[in-house]
C-alpha cells in the first residue's frame, strides 16, 4: 500500500515540477491548472460506497493522473466493493501522456485507457467513447471561454448543452454520459451558481442531476497556489437522476483540509423555490443569514416600482465624444472612482479616464437626465472585503447640466430611466452598502462582478423604509460603516 501512496506523491511532485516550467501561454491554451494531492484525496472521499460490482470511472481532463490516483488509492484501500475498475482518461495535452501512463501504470488490477484528443469533441459526434455510461466521474476540467460562434459551442448545442466556458461544459457532459445513480465529482470555479451567462448550465444539472455535497474553500489563494489561481472555487458532488435532498455544505480556511466545518441544508435554502434564475447559494453557517430572517426584508425591485440597469456608455465605442475636463456642449460622464460613500466627487482632476462626453444627436440616447440616482460598481478587486460598494449621484455637483452619462462599469437605480427622490436615492445606498447585505450576497455571487441580474434578486426593505433610511443619511454629518450597520439593524429587526 505504502508503494500506491508514494505513487500519488509522485504524480504531485510531476505537477509541482511542471507547473514552474510550463509557460503561462501554454496553461492558457489548454486552461490547465493541474489538481494538488491533497484536493484529489479530498475529492476521491466524497464518493460513498454502492452495490456496484463494476466501476467505469471517468476523469476528463486528466492531466498527470492525480484523481484516478485517489480513487484507486480508495479501491485499494478497500473503500469500494468494485470487483473490477475501469479508467477512461481524457487528456488533450499529449505533452502529459507519459506521465499518465506512468502514474496509472503503477495500479495494475485497475484497466486504464488513456484518450488523447478533445473531450467535447469526442463525445459529441456519435463517437464509440460518447456510448459508455459511467458509473463514476472525477474532474478538475479545464478553464477556458468558450466563443458564441466556436465549434465548441455548436457541437455542444447538438447534445442540448448551452454554456460559455470549458469547465460548465465538461461537468455537463460528464452527466450526460453517467449512468442514472452514477456519482459525479467536480473542482469548478463558483461563477456558475449565479449571473445569466450560467443559466442554461444550471437548469441543465439540475434537471438532470440531484446536489448532495458542495465544498467552498473559505479563500481564494489556496486552491491553486502553484499556479497563482485566484479565482474561487468549490468542489461539487452529483448523483445522476436522483430524487433531491438536502446538501451537505463544508468549509475550511486552509489547503490542509482541517478545522472543517460541515452543515446540512434543505434545498430549497439552497436554490430557491420559484427562482426562474435557479441561483445555488452556499451558506457558511448553519443559521440563516440576517437579511433572510428579517420580515422587513422582503420586497422585491418591482415591488419598489423603480429599475436597475448597467451604464450605456462604452466608452471605447464613442471614443470621439469622450473629454477629458467639461467643456461646452458637454455633459458629466461618470465612472466608478467619481464616487464613495460619502457622494459624488466630479470632475476628477488627473485621473486617466474622460470626465465628460459631448451632448448630441449620436450620443443623447446613452445620456440621462441629471438627478439623483444610486449606483453600485460592477467590479471589484479580488482583494477587496465588499463586493457591493453603492454610491448616489447628486446633481448639485455638475452644476447646469442637464444629462448625465453613465459608463459601462456601474449599475443604477433609476425609474423609468428618470431619477429618483434624493431621500429614496440614498436610502438604496445606505442599505446596499452594509454589511449584512454585502455577506449575504457573497453568499450566492462567487465572481468579483455584481450584475443587475444579482441586484434584482436581492430583496429590499419597502419603500417607505427606505425613504426613512436616507432621511437619517441625509441628516448625519459623516456616513461610516458602523453607522450604516446600526442602522440596518434597526430596519431588519
Amino acid at each position: 500500500m505504502s508503494t500506491l501512496i508514494q505513487q500519488l506523491d509522485n504524480a504531485d511532485s510531476v505537477r509541482k515540477k511542471l507547473s514552474k516550467i510550463t509557460t503561462q501561454a501554454h496553461k492558457s491554451k489548454f486552461g490547465q491548472f493541474m489538481t494538488p494531492s491533497n484536493i484529489a484525496k479530498f475529492m476521491a472521499s466524497l464518493f460513498v460506497n454502492n452495490d456496484n460490482s463494476h466501476c467505469h470511472l471517468l476523469d476528463a481532463g486528466a492531466g498527470v493522473g492525480a484523481l484516478s490516483c485517489a480513487f484507486l488509492d480508495r479501491w485499494n484501500n478497500n473503500n469500494f466493493n468494485f470487483k473490477t475498475v475501469e479508467i477512461s482518461a481524457y487528456e488533450i495535452d499529449d505533452k502529459l501522456h507519459d506521465y499518465l501512463a506512468r502514474h496509472l501504470g503503477e495500479y495494475p488490477r485497475a484497466k486504464s485507457t488513456i484518450i488523447g484528443g478533445d473531450f467535447i469533441e469526442l463525445n459529441t459526434q456519435g463517437t464509440l467513447f460518447s456510448e459508455c455510461k459511467y458509473t463514476h466521474a472525477i474532474l478538475n476540467p479545464p478553464y477556458k471561454k468558450i466563443k458564441s460562434t466556436s465549434l465548441h459551442r455548436q457541437a455542444l448545442r447538438t447534445v442540448g448543452i448551452e454554456t460559455v466556458n470549458l469547465y460548465s461544459a465538461f461537468v455537463a457532459l460528464a452527466v450526460n454520459l453517467t449512468e442514472i445513480g452514477g456519482q459525479i465529482v467536480a473542482i469548478i470555479p463558483r461563477s456558475f451558481c449565479n449571473g445569466p451567462y450560467y443559466r442554461s448550465f444550471r437548469k441543465f444539472i439540475l434537471a438532470k442531476a440531484s446536489i448532495e455535497y458542495i465544498h467552498l474553500f473559505e479563500t481564494r489563494d489556496k486552491t491553486f497556489k502553484d499556479d497563482s489561481v485566484l479565482q474561487e472555487n468549490v468542489i461539487i458532488k452529483l448523483r445522476r437522476g436522483c430524487v433531491q435532498k438536502s446538501i451537505t455544505i463544508s468549509t475550511f480556511t486552509d489547503d490542509n483540509f482541517e478545522n472543517i466545518k460541515i452543515n446540512q441544508h434543505p434545498y430549497n435554502r439552497i436554490v430557491f423555490p420559484n427562482d426562474p434564475e435557479k441561483f445555488i447559494h452556499i451558506p457558511i453557517g448553519a443559521e440563516k443569514s440576517t437579511v433572510e430572517l428579517s420580515k422587513n426584508i422582503n420586497h422585491t425591485i418591482q415591488e419598489l416600482g423603480i429599475n436597475i440597469s448597467t451604464g450605456p456608455v462604452v466608452d471605447f465605442r464613442l471614443k470621439e465624444h469622450l473629454h477629458d475636463m467639461p467643456q461646452k456642449g458637454t455633459v458629466p460622464l461618470l465612472y466608478p472612482i467619481h464616487f464613495d460613500i460619502n457622494g459624488t466627487n466630479w470632475p476628477k482632476i488627473g485621473s486617466k479616464k474622460p470626465n465628460a462626453i459631448s451632448c448630441n444627436n449620436e450620443t443623447l440616447k446613452w445620456l440621462y437626465p441629471n438627478g439623483f440616482y444610486c449606483v453600485v460598481r460592477r467590479f471589484s478587486s479580488k482583494e477587496e472585503k465588499r463586493r457591493i460598494v453603492a454610491s448616489v449621484v447628486d446633481p448639485s455637483s455638475f452644476g447646469m447640466a442637464t444629462m448625465l452619462g453613465f459608463e459601462n462599469h456601474l449599475n443604477i437605480f433609476h425609474c423609468n430611466k428618470n431619477a429618483l427622490t434624493r431621500s429614496f436615492a440614498y436610502g438604496l445606498a445606505v442599505f446596499l452598502n452594509s454589511t449584512a447585505v454585502d455577506e449575504n450576497f457573497r453568499r450566492f455571487n462567487g465572481h468579483t462582478q455584481v450584475n443587475v441580474t444579482d441586484l434584482k434578486f436581492i430583496k429590499y426593505p419597502s419603500k417607505n423604509e427606505l425613504i426613512k433610511l436616507g432621511e437619517w443619511a441625509l441628516a448625519v454629518p459623516f456616513l461610516n460603516q458602523e453607522n450604516i450597520d446600526t442602522q440596518f439593524e434597526r430596519i431588519s429587526n
